[in-house]
């Protein structure tokens, strides 16, 4: 569900014409609708009721901090990899007793940081890993919470870029080479084992994965308590997936029905990490035609709309071949082109969508790139020293500008001329 909608041919976010807000900040920019944010974070949280459970949202996905404000208010935490994450989700409010840390790169300034803001847990990727935490918290005299993600092997069914879970990827440890780990790090004297993790990738449609992990990860739970390691929690990470095109993923509350099934007698607290879900459709990406042409060649003639939205806006195109609907602010009438829209960047791999039915558009007119709440922003760059684009959030019948647009001066921030180029020469 989402709040996106046409009223009497005009394109609406809540109870703002998309194209009123255009005239307003200037395109291209990221709309984000606060009754589907809210909504779907409600949905997705209370499908596991009657558990003991945590949602904490995949920062990566979107990382505004007036987004994790959001979810924060409504009693959700964070899933955060980097340093930077920490920061954001701890200025955006969230309690660092609701923020655990992933990733397989964590720096010692990284796991000091998360040490003195007293996060939940570190998902532990590698034995090296597990070293280096020993010995930042040994220098703080503290002991560092740690759950261990272990990689099941299971085929998560999705894209080759967004799978995680199969011994090919580089995340976690093997799950048949994790108990030697626990063992290590129960002998440890800084490191206070508290669960198991697991996530086998993003964009899933269908339970089964899912469930196929979760049993191992009982199983894997079960032998650890044989040995007399005690588990508080089970983190089942994210990945459900969202509708793009004609996806059917599951509704939240079939995928928390099934996992609650199977985990029926345990007693740890579940953790969830979801992040598509919860905002791949609350937000829409709004771009400004800039031009039509035709190149005629000898056996074919293509039909080009170019854009002020690019590649460096919205990457999963061009990374992925990712699909996202696109359809005109205003409705148009007149029989559909096949087109490719395209944006400024100079790169042919610079594109939102490729050989797509539009119905005829003209310089000037407005379009709105669909489902783009998740991955978009924050995946975004500079390249061709592109300023970023603005983020706007609605509120039924008001708006918010929650990022302000970058300016060219901006982009230069933090960069020097050295000290020779003044002399004209360098040594």
């Amino acid at each position: 569900m989402n709040h996106f909608v046409y009223k009497n041919g005009e394109f609406f976010c809540e109870e703002m014409a998309v194209a009123d807000i255009a005239r307003a900040v200037g395109t291209p920019f990221y709309l984000y609708s606060r009754a589907t944010l809210s909504h779907h974070f409600q949905t997705f949280d209370s499908a596991f009721n009657g558990i003991d459970h945590l949602t904490c949202f995949a920062v990566k996905a979107c990382s505004n901090l007036s987004i994790l404000h959001l979810f924060a208010g409504l009693g959700g935490g964070a899933d955060i990899v980097s340093g930077g994450e920490l920061y954001r989700a701890i200025t955006a409010g969230v309690n660092p007793q609701r923020i655990i840390y992933s990733g397989v790169g964590k720096t010692e300034a990284e796991l000091r940081f998360g040490l003195e803001s007293g996060i939940l847990l570190f998902n532990v990727e590698s034995a090296q890993e597990l070293e280096r935490l020993q010995r930042v918290a040994a220098t703080m005299g503290v002991r560092a919470p740690v759950s261990f993600r272990v990689n099941p092997d299971v085929d998560p069914q999705t894209h080759a870029y967004i799978s995680t879970g199969l011994a090919k990827n580089k995340f976690g440890v093997p799950i048949a080479e994790a108990f030697d780990l626990y063992i290590q790090a129960r002998g440890m004297e800084n490191i206070a084992i508290k669960g198991v993790s697991c996530h086998i990738g993003s964009q899933l449609t269908l339970i089964s994965p899912f469930i196929e992990s979760l049993r191992k990860v009982k199983d894997f739970v079960a032998r650890l308590a044989d040995a007399g390691i005690g588990i508080e929690y089970i983190d089942l990470g994210g990945g459900l997936g969202i509708t793009y095109d004609d996806e059917q993923p599951p509704h939240p509350r079939e995928y928390a029905e099934a996992i609650k099934a199977e985990l029926e007698g345990t007693r740890a607290t579940l953790i969830l990490e979801p992040g598509r879900v919860l905002v791949g459709n609350a937000a829409i990406l709004v771009t400004e035609v800039q031009y039509t042409k035709n190149n005629r060649g000898v056996d074919q003639e293509k039909k080009f709309v170019v854009v002020d939205a690019a590649m460096n806006d919205l990457a999963r195109p061009s990374l992925y071949g990712a699909f996202h609907a696109i359809v005109p602010v205003r409705e148009q009438g007149g029989a559909p082109e096949m087109v490719d829209i395209v944006g400024p960047i100079c790169e042919t791999g610079d594109f939102l969508a490729k050989d797509r039915a539009l119905p005829p558009v003209q310089q000037g007119d407005l379009l709105a790139v669909l489902s783009a709440g998740a991955y978009g922003f924050s995946m975004s760059s500079n390249y061709n020293s592109r300023p970023r684009v603005a983020e706007v959030l609605v509120d039924g019948s008001h708006y918010t500008l929650i990022r302000r647009r970058e300016t060219v001066e901006e982009l230069v921030n933090g960069e020097l001329l050295p000290k020779f180029a003044e002399s004209g020469h360098g040594h």
